[in-house]
Order: structure tokens, then sequence, then C-alpha cells
């Protein structure tokens, strides 16, 4: 039995020929009940045994004057959802049809076999309730140590009460098209009575300048990490806080979106007609890209500006995990070394977004034309950043300014009690090797590191052993030893000199040492 508008009426849900099937019969007011719905079952399913049941043909579902019209095969969420996700492929981003494709996972379990006109405001209301019990059920597996696992292996985390609703807005999205298709009046996941209430987060606000300068400094040091596969976080995390893509237009960027003679970055692939923009930039961000392009273009207009280790793009978890992750770490680091105050938690690529619009306002850039940099069409969130940055004082608007356009702080921090890691040393000798033709005497290379490596050697480093040398001295034999093994110099050459082996040479000439087996 089921209530429509018209009035309470009897349907029928059952298999045939492999698939789910759903058909009105009709209202009370025209005779039926469930006695004679339910022979009408019986009667529908011996035809199905015998093979000449026919699906109705679909007809509108009321007339005008909203009685029913007749009988008719209604879809089902399931089927029809994945109808809708696969017609759109090609037609909306990648991102969205995901986003779809996410949602119904969580709704096909529950709603798959439900007919759409059978979906209504209680039925969604007892899916919330059902999420949240299975959120709650997960949380305690966890707690027993015994979690839930998906067919991968993975544990199943407690959902969050934002992520349900999202699941939620799918289910309103499947339902929209259903009311523009005719077979449904309206959409029941529609207004906020059907989600749950989101605690209101913290803001993040990344605006302090010592904290943005901190971040760069650690992608630079990351950068030059003889262990570290990645080198362009520097320029990475500058493009995110000076310029303000959002994550999938950075890891789209291509060389041909850069003019840097004219100081422009060009955002062309974006999700939106508004994100299509031209953003102006600063000289500090101008010279890191400079810099990043001498380093990394090869003549390919339409090569991306940070591809992954294998020049393919990025997309968003990827730079996440293999970028921001150890940028964010290392930044606590520095921040900690200088006794300021950490990042805030919850930073995230989007919440660099969010710094270059503090910025922005920070120099002075009125608010809509900070909405139009962002590819924004709403202008409440630029306003709220405005409103926030009002609050900071005229000194650190004023170093905001300034390190836009490259004036950064330098800060000199107590050398440390502990000698440099043996890693320190590799990339030293191979670029000491390399500039002398791959080959060189001990004691040039020596000299070469030493000359190289005093801006950071400590005074643990520069102890003198009872044998005689620095400390540092035995270290860079130990280093050799490690890419002797590695196979990036010779072990045994003419004259006891260091040699780099053909391997060695094609490393020096990418810059790039290998990791660790």
């Amino acid at each position: 039995m089921r209530r429509w508008k018209a009035g309470r009426g009897y349907a029928l849900r059952f298999t045939a020929y492999g698939e789910r099937r759903y058909v009105t019969l009709g209202l009370e007011s025209e005779g039926w009940d469930r006695p004679k719905a339910e022979v009408e079952l019986q009667n529908v399913m011996a035809d199905v045994r015998r093979g000449i049941w026919v699906p109705p043909q679909k007809r509108s579902r009321s007339t005008a004057s909203g009685r029913m019209e007749g009988p008719r095969e209604m879809p089902l969420l399931g089927p029809f959802a994945e109808e809708i996700i696969a017609s759109r492929h090609g037609q909306v981003s990648e991102d969205t049809v995901r986003l779809d494709e996410w949602a119904l996972s969580h709704l096909n379990p529950y709603f798959g076999d439900w007919a759409l006109d059978e979906i209504d405001a209680e039925s969604i209301d007892a899916y919330r309730t059902f999420k949240v019990r299975e959120s709650e059920d997960r949380a305690r597996a966890i707690e027993r140590g015994r979690p839930r696992r998906n067919d991968h292996g993975q544990t199943l985390r407690p959902l969050a009460p934002a992520t349900i609703n999202q699941t939620i807005d799918g289910l309103g999205r499947f339902l929209s098209v259903a009311v523009d298709y005719g077979h449904i009046s309206a959409n029941a996941a529609s207004g906020r009575k059907r989600r749950l209430k989101v605690p209101p987060r913290r803001p993040v606000h990344l605006d302090a300048p010592a904290q943005i300068e901190a971040l760069l400094d650690a992608g630079a040091e990351l950068d030059r990490d003889p262990r570290s596969r990645c080198r362009d976080r520097e320029a990475v995390l500058a493009t995110l806080v000076l310029a303000g893509p959002r994550a999938s237009e950075l890891c789209r960027l291509q060389w041909r979106d850069l003019d840097l003679a004219n100081a422009r970055l060009h955002v062309g692939r974006s999700k939106t007609a508004a994100g299509l923009r031209e953003i102006p930039i600063g000289p500090l961000l101008r010279d890191l890209l400079a810099a990043h392009k001498a380093k990394n273009y090869r003549g390919d207009p339409d090569g991306l500006v940070f591809p992954n280790g294998a020049g393919r793009a990025r997309n968003k978890d990827t730079l996440r995990k293999g970028v921001l992750r150890d940028a964010f770490a290392r930044t606590d680091e520095i921040l900690a070394r200088r006794g300021q105050v950490p990042l805030p938690r919850g930073v995230t690529a989007h919440k660099l977004r969010h710094t270059f619009a503090s910025v922005m306002v920070a120099c002075g850039t009125d608010p809509a034309s900070v909405m139009c940099m962002l590819g924004h069409t709403d202008p409440g969130f630029t306003l709220r950043v405005y409103t926030h940055l009002m609050a900071r004082s005229d000194e650190e608007r004023r170093r905001l300014n300034a390190l836009v356009e490259g004036e950064r702080e330098i800060l000199v921090e107590p050398p440390s009690s502990r000698p440099l890691e043996i890693e320190a040393y590799e990339e030293p000798i191979i670029q000491a090797l390399a500039e002398r033709g791959g080959r060189a005497s001990r004691r040039v290379v020596v000299a070469a590191v030493n000359e190289a490596m005093a801006p950071v050697h400590g005074p643990a480093d520069l102890e003198r052993l009872a044998s005689g040398p620095a400390r540092w001295e035995p270290r860079l034999s130990k280093a050799r030893m490690r890419l002797v093994r590695r196979g990036v110099l010779h072990e045994v050459t003419r004259g006891a000199s260091w040699e780099l082996t053909e391997a060695g040479r094609k490393v020096a000439s990418i810059g790039r040492t290998p990791m660790l087996a």
C-alpha cells in the first residue's frame, strides 16, 4: 500500500526476467484494496512463470485532476541513477561523476530497489537514521579492535554528519532528474529538513606572515632533501598560496597558462564559467615559477607545470599525500624551532586558497576583484575573509604585502646540537663530481663539500675527533660507500679518485638522488 497526493493506493514490487519490477495498480477510491492487490500479484507472477507477462508501457503518472491514469512501470532508483551517471560521462567533470558514483554506493544498499515514487520524506528520514546507526556501529567496531572492512580490506571509518548529508544531496540530484523526466511530481530530498545538523567548523585562516614564510621555507627544505623524490614543493605551495587555484586546477596547469613576462596566470580548464579567469601574480611567485620553469620546461607548451614523478597529472589525493602532507609537517617543525605558533588544524589545499584571498585583501585588492580571482560568483565568502583580515594589525597586513613583493624575512635559526645525517652528504658529493667531469680526487671532493655544507654545518659537525678530522669528514666517507652500494659511484678507481658511474651521471643530469632500496 502506498500513499500518494491523490490518496492511498496499491502497487506491486517483484522480480521478473532477472530485473526488479514495480507496477502501480491504482487508488482505493478506484476500488483497489489489499486482497485485490494480492490476487493481482499472483496473476502477474503466474504470467511471469509462463513467460507471457509484458511490462506495462510507461505513461504519465497522473491526469490534470491528480488522479491515477492507469498501470505503468516505475523506474527503480538504482538502475535509474546508474543510467544518469553513465549518460553524464563527457558532459560534466570527472569529479562530478565520481561524486555521484560515491553517493550511489551509499544509497544503493538501502534505496537501490525502491521505485522512485516510493522515496518520500519519511523514507529519507529513515535512511538518515540508518546511516547514523551504521556510523555508530563502525565506531564501536574500531573501539573493540575489530573494525568493519570493505571488499578491499580497508577499514570502514565512522561517517561524519556532513558525509551523510552529501549522500542525501546525491539522492536529491537523482530525484531532481526524475522530476524533470516526469516520473515523480516532487523531489522529497530537497530542503534542509532531510539533513543532519552539522556543527560549525572552526575557520582555518593561514594568514600570519610567519606561517606563510615557514610554509614556503618547508617546501624549499624538502626540495633540497636528497631523499625526496618530489622537487617542486616550494613552487606548488607558492602557487596555491599566492595565486589561489583549486587543487584540480593546479594539477591541470600547463606551461601555456603561465605568462611570466606579464605576470599573469591563466586558469582555463575550470569546473565553472566563473572559474575561467586570469590571475595577476606578484614578484615572489613570478620568481619562483621562473626558477621552476628553468629547471623543468622541455619546450612543450602543453606540458604540465606540476606533473608527478612519472610525468602524468596529479589529482587532489596525490597532491595531498605526495606534496602537502610532508610540507605541513615540516612547516610545524620549522615554526617550533623558531618559537612560533604552529599551523592551525585542518589545513588543506582548499584552505591555502582561502589564504590567497586573505593575502590579496591585505595587499589592498577590493573584494570584487578577489572574488573574480577565486572564480566565485557568490561574494559572501570574500566578504567574510575581508572582515576577518580587517581585524589583523597594520603591521601584519604590511608584512603580507611585503611577502608578495618578494621581501621575505630572513630568520637565522640556532645551529642543531646534533650532527647532520649521513644522507645529507650524498647530493653534495654527486654535485661536486658532476661539476668536475664526473671524476676527482678525494681531497678535491672534501674541499668542495666543505664549502657547500658550510652554511648548514653546526658545532656538532665541526667538532674535532680524537683522531684529528672534523666529525663530518668520516660521515662523508660513509656517504660515499652508500652511493657505491647503490651503483652511483665506482667502488675502485685509478689513483684513489672518486668517480661517477654511468647511472650516477644520469642522476647528476636530472639533479635527483635515488631513494634507498
